[in-house]
């Protein structure tokens, strides 16, 4: 083959790729009512680990959605053991891991580098466990967040309810009085009983007791904004999460526990909220938000 010709196959697959991703962004709705595309992608997962989700090749999934800013949670590795295939070309990435090895952590990547980047909420009791990671953007805020499970028969109900979801809401709400916040993350908790299959049988389960319910209205009160439900307010039968004990996914036996929610102020800059239910690679499915910023 020429040199010519190869220059022009070449550029035939690269149009053909760009014409891919632009019909898939398409088929996601990346653009609104009103016509509006999208200038943001950001990416959410709890992967459930790290080097398990490095095995099962997670990292294909971001490389072909392409986000702009992608958050992990629950990595379960310290900051000084990340696997080197975690490095991703084109990303500035942050972690943050709990001082108990193989437990809890999350990290955030960005092809921008942010303003700036904290980790923790400032609150030593809260931030040993590695939960949040905060990156300032010109704009907005990114707060990317594992919320503490309240446990099996509720051990940590006490401290979820009336010490963590306390100082961490006050924490979103300074956050938003500087800047507008995106929140994403695993908040362990179905707010509504359309956000999970068996809403009778687990009203006192964790992630669905009306404390953890209360705590998450409470955050909407302060002016934030859950953005699945705020776009799909009566869509049922999406769920973030499923148990990998009797066959749960297959049978589409899950809660929604992962969430984008936003300030307010930026529901006019929200273009789709998304759920990736058919990604594999952890007991979670990614979430996708699209905004113009």
């Amino acid at each position: 083959m020429s040199e010519a010709s190869k220059r022009k196959s070449s550029d035939n697959a690269e149009a053909e790729v760009k014409k891919q991703k632009t019909d898939a962004e398409k088929q996601e709705g990346s653009a609104d009512k009103d016509g509006k595309t999208h200038n943001l992608k950001v990416i959410s997962w709890n992967i459930n680990g790290i080097r398990a989700f490095l095995g099962k090749k997670g990292f294909d999934y971001f490389k072909r959605e392409d986000p702009d800013i992608f958050c992990l949670q629950e990595t379960k590795c310290p900051e000084s053991q990340v696997p080197e295939g975690c490095k991703i070309k084109g990303y500035h990435n942050y972690w943050y891991s709990a001082e108990t090895d193989g437990y809890a952590g999350c990290c955030l990547y960005s092809k921008k580098e942010p303003i700036s980047v904290t980790k923790g909420i400032g609150i030593e009791k809260h931030d040993k466990e590695g939960r949040v990671i905060t990156a300032e953007f010109e704009k907005f805020y990114v707060v990317t967040t594992y919320i503490p499970n309240a446990g099996k028969k509720l051990v940590r109900l006490d401290y979820r309810i009336k010490e963590w979801d306390v100082d961490f809401l006050d924490y979103l709400v300074k956050l938003d009085e500087k800047k507008p916040v995106i929140l994403c993350g695993d908040l362990n908790v179905s707010h509504l009983e359309i956000d999970l299959k068996n809403p009778k049988n687990n009203k006192k389960n964790a992630g669905f007791t009306q404390e953890e319910r209360d705590g998450f209205s409470k955050m909407l009160d302060k002016g934030f904004v859950d953005s699945f439900r705020h776009l799909y307010p009566k869509k049922t039968d999406v769920f973030t999460f499923w148990t990998y004990m009797m066959n749960a996914r297959a049978k589409n036996v899950g809660w929604r526990l992962d969430y984008f929610v936003i300030s307010k102020r930026l529901v006019d800059n929200l273009t789709d909220s998304l759920i990736h239910k058919d990604e594999m690679g952890s007991d979670h499915c990614p979430i996708v938000l699209l905004m113009n910023m």
